[in-house]
């Protein structure tokens, strides 16, 4: 059965590629397995192009590979490639595509020469793409645009489902400053609550709408997580990437004021983390925050690699992995999630979606812990988020969001550098003493 094609954001991304820089560069769609990256290039290509040859690198042929063995005579490359593929390209109309690129490093090193040619235009998509025998003796080419993929977000999971209405409702209570009221409000957590547990994998929004069964959903998150699990084991032998992805859950809510190795595994050092954590992360399958000793502008200059938390890149992804020691979730655990009956101890799903939703805007996450000067208690920010030559601190609150000591103490040390003020809640909106006071359904689009 053909992939469902949902509407995705990075279309227009790949189109100003197509319109402004195809000319001098290939676009490399990097994101984590599953997330929708052949869909949406094929369908591009489909659209956009007169003809288009995908050649799928985890299921082709030996003769397509052997081709990229020698590309110094390129008219004779494309002549093959014609043939084999029966497919007709026509110079500056068609495009190209290589699929999970990563599984061929030589065709990625062809890029430089295929780009600087001329003929056709050329996209690439991979995962693991930076991991060491991935790259092993080839010359990245300096040709590539890259493009990140992240799961689908909020808005784009309510056009999957039909709703083109709704966040353009949030938009205009957003700009207005307004409540949305007891009635919207309730129907707008809803449908984000319905968004954290599906979450945004392509395959499992397919699944809750083909089937209307959380249960079902959740079955499709689990081979997800499993097919992961195997991509892990590419990275590291020992097992470790995957125990530290698991383990992720269980950190957050440990209230740590960084990732503990010990969930991972207990005689666990951070130095071994610290070898395979790029190789993760380049994996898409995990978001990053890093502690900044000296939070204002320019918060890269200030942080620190030994210090970070871990979130998954989907909370769906998220809620299965916390009810993992089940063979499965049932629908009357989703049933709870989905009204809001949710436990204090899950309370840490809406500091993941909020990480999700501030990365696929586009923001390296960071945020702040300081000790009380009279006392032992640490005072934590949960992300620090830049504003021109200002910064935004947000606090998330998923019970009582009126106890919010951690941002006062932060706001009076570093009162000439903030700009705005956040309170992510569960709650309606409500602006009070300098503080946005936010429902959480309104994070994508500050």
């Amino acid at each position: 059965m053909a992939n469902p094609v949902f509407k995705r954001k990075i279309y227009d991304e790949l189109l100003s590629w197509k319109q402004n820089q195809s000319d001098r560069y290939a676009v490399l769609v990097k994101g984590a397995r599953r997330v929708g990256k052949s869909t949406i290039v094929e369908e591009f290509a489909r659209n956009e192009f007169r003809s288009y040859i995908l050649i799928d690198f985890a299921h082709t042929s030996e003769e397509i590979k052997a081709l990229f063995d020698d590309t110094y005579h390129l008219d004779f490359f494309f002549l093959q490639l014609q043939q084999m593929t029966h497919t007709r390209l026509y110079e500056h109309e068609s495009v190209i595509i290589f699929d999970e690129v990563q599984l061929l490093p030589k065709a990625r090193q062809a890029i430089k020469y295929l780009v600087a040619d001329g003929r056709y235009k050329y996209i690439e998509t991979g995962s693991l793409l930076t991991i060491r025998k991935n790259i092993k003796d080839i010359l990245i080419p300096s040709e590539e645009l890259k493009i990140s993929m992240y799961p689908m977000d909020f808005e784009e999971f309510l056009w999957a489902i039909g709703d083109d209405v709704t966040a353009d409702t949030i938009r205009e209570l957003l700009k207005a400053k307004r409540p949305a009221g007891n009635s919207l409000h309730r129907s707008l957590m809803r449908l984000f609550r319905l968004y954290m547990l599906v979450g945004g994998m392509p395959q499992a929004v397919d699944t809750y709408i083909q089937k209307n069964n959380l249960q079902l959903v959740d079955e499709t998150k689990r081979r997800i997580i499993e097919l992961y699990e195997d991509d892990f084991f590419k990275i590291d032998e020992s097992g470790l990437s995957s125990e530290i992805y698991d383990s992720i859950p269980a950190s957050l809510t440990s209230n740590a004021s960084r990732y503990m190795y010990s969930n991972a595994k207990n005689d666990i050092r951070g130095t071994q983390i610290q070898k395979i954590l790029p190789e993760l992360l380049s994996s898409y399958t995990v978001n990053i925050a890093y502690h900044s000793s000296d939070p204002g502008a320019g918060m890269s200059l200030s942080k620190n690699l030994d210090r970070y938390k871990l979130f998954t890149s989907d909370t769906g992804l998220f809620v299965t992995l916390v009810f993992k020691d089940k063979k499965y979730t049932e629908n009357v655990i989703y049933n709870k999630l989905l009204s809001d009956k949710i436990e204090a101890n899950l309370g840490y799903i809406y500091e993941n979606i909020v990480a999700q939703m501030l990365t696929a805007n586009g923001n390296q996450l960071f945020y702040y812990t300081m000790r009380s000067e009279t006392s032992n208690h640490l005072y934590e920010i949960d992300f620090l988020i830049p504003s021109g030559d200002k910064i935004c601190p947000i606090e998330v609150k998923s019970g009582n969001y009126r106890n919010h000591r951690s941002l006062d103490v932060f706001c009076d040390k570093f009162s000439q550098r903030i700009k705005a003020k956040y309170v992510v809640h569960t709650k309606d909106y409500k602006w009070e003493n300098g503080i946005n006071y936010i429902p959480v359904y309104m994070v994508p689009f500050l």
